[in-house]
């Protein structure tokens, strides 16, 4: 599809819909040349919105940053009509930043002696209502209910002194009119124009009467202001590290999961919540598993899925029991005989999960690989696209730093035909996964999009390590920024390990993807 022509995707002799043609739409915070990225300004979470005309995101600094769509008021104003959706974007998608706001802070936990992060771990957004956004936010171990709502300046207009009856000394001094009596004040509810020398001594106060009386006035302007409050936190709740949220179907409930356990919150309640999965073993020693992402169905508010660390993904239902610790379904792809290596188990481990729009298929990306499944087939994936099987001569090195460990995540397009995925030297694939597509596009985070058979050496810039965590803190291994380190593809382009893209959101409605590459904010159409 041409992204000018506005005319809809044409197919291909097999009935798949042709390969987009994706042109970049704009940059925010993009890094000057030679510029140092602090590591606080990294971005962690991304997220659009129901209706796509906000996107929120996230730093390691504790800030969530709101950008708003502009383009979409010019025409006709914004879409709210999600069951009517054109995808092909006729035009190219603005946005502006709209406001920013310090969501989290750095704690420490004394009885534990552990550091608690304040970057931003995931974000997802509630539901609007008179004008308000409401929006969830979560570090490793803090949830909060954020409200942003423009409200009107208030601001003080002026003196209620009247000029008739100002007097004094040079005309510097002015009197305000007060009644004669003051029971009569408060009878009358008000005041009669009488001056302050009609006034008995015996009721001035102070003695001598109050030569100057001036008020301020405080009016409405037309002027507004954005003002994010934190409506709710959600605390004490998780041991262990908080890895995902995901908001209920039925506006009123979220769940939150950390490595061991998914805990269910009502949004008016923050100081109770309902433990409905639990993996913990009686002994510590006989853990083989961790929860590593949870989703709740999109349709249905008795169903989620979530994965673990050993490539497999559970659905289940709330219907059940009360403790879910018995799955509906598991959705797992069974070992290849003789490929087992030590990093069979590592690569496989589940970084992401993410229901479609309409519910039926759930995309996982695990460390080498995007899959597709149909909640209705669980002998296998529908589709397996690979992401950098590059990388698996290499995975010796990619252990030695710790890029192994790295949690990309995923992204499925509205109309549910693609899926998209980040990978190292601010690449991003996109695949076509409807029935015989073969589409298959990857571009990196730049102004200027390229092949990646196209993509010239990158100078590297070396991202600041933070010291990392207490070894007790997580059970899962903590990613650390690794030296540099830099490698060759089959075709003999350089790419950089130490840029990833990790994150990244595809827009509700239209074939338009966001995606951080470090401290900066890139936007795609098609």
């Amino acid at each position: 599809m041409n992204s000018g022509d506005g005319g809809g995707e044409t197919s291909t002799a097999a009935g798949a819909p042709a390969p987009l043609e994706w042109n970049f739409s704009q940059v925010f915070g993009e890094r000057a040349a030679g510029e140092e990225v602090q590591e606080v300004d990294i971005i962690s979470a991304i997220e659009f919105d129901r209706t796509g005309d906000h996107l929120a995101t996230g730093d390691r600094g504790g800030r969530v940053v709101l950008f708003e769509r502009t383009d979409t008021k010019d025409h006709g104003g914004n879409r709210r009509d999600l069951e009517q959706m054109d995808y092909s974007v006729d035009r190219q998608p603005e946005f502006r930043y709209k406001t920013e706001f310090q969501s989290h802070e750095p704690e420490f936990d004394y009885l534990k002696s552990l550091e608690i992060e304040e970057k931003i771990n995931k974000i997802r957004w509630c539901q609007a209502a008179n004008g308000a956004l409401f929006l969830l936010s979560t570090n490793d171990k803090t949830i909060k209910f954020w409200k942003v709502q423009e409200k009107k300046v208030k601001k003080v207009a002026d003196i209620n002194v009247n000029p008739s009856k100002a007097s004094g000394n040079g005309g510097s001094t002015a009197s305000s009119s007060v009644c004669a009596s003051p029971r009569q004040c408060l009878d009358n509810g008000g005041c009669s124009d009488q001056p302050y020398n009609s006034l008995s001594n015996d009721f001035l106060f102070p003695p001598g009467g109050i030569p100057s009386l001036r008020l301020p006035v405080v009016v409405t302007s037309n002027e507004t202001s954005l003002l994010a409050r934190c409506r709710r936190v959600y605390a004490h709740a998780h041991d262990y590290h908080i890895n995902s949220i995901s908001n209920n179907s039925d506006g009123e409930t979220f769940i939150s999961a950390d490595d061991l356990r998914i805990n269910l919150w009502n949004l008016e309640i923050s100081n109770q919540s309902f433990n409905i999965v639990d993996v913990k073993p009686a002994n510590m020693e006989d853990l083989t598993e961790v929860i590593t992402s949870a989703e709740f169905h999109p349709t249905h508010c008795n169903m989620l899925a979530y994965s673990s660390s050993k490539g497999s993904i559970r659905l289940i239902d709330l219907r059940q029991s009360a403790l879910c610790d018995s799955h509906s379904k598991l959705f797992e792809e069974s070992e290849a005989p003789g490929s087992r290596s030590f990093f069979t188990e590592i690569i496989a481990s589940i970084s992401d999960v993410k229901f479609a729009r309409d519910g039926r298929y759930l995309l996982s990306r695990d460390y080498m690989t995007l899959k597709l499944w149909d909640i209705n087939m669980d002998s296998g994936p529908v589709a397996a696209f690979q992401v950098h099987e590059y990388l698996r001569p290499k995975l010796c090195d990619l252990y030695e730093n710790d890029s192994i460990f790295d949690k990309f995540e995923c992204c499925l397009s509205g109309d549910g035909l693609r899926v998209a995925t980040g990978s190292y030297s601010n690449l991003f694939r996109v695949f076509g996964c409807a029935a015989g597509s073969t589409e298959e596009t990857t571009l990196e985070a730049s102004k200027n999009p390229m092949s990646i058979f196209s993509i010239p050496p990158r100078r590297h810039v070396q991202t600041p390590s933070r010291p990392s965590r207490a070894l007790g803190s997580s059970i899962t291994r903590v990613v650390k920024r690794g030296a540099e380190n830099q490698g060759i593809d089959a075709n003999g382009n350089t790419f950089d390990f130490s840029s990833k893209l990790l994150h990244l959101a595809w827009h509700p409605s239209e074939n338009s993807i966001a995606c951080a590459a470090s401290n900066s904010l890139y936007m795609y159409y098609a």
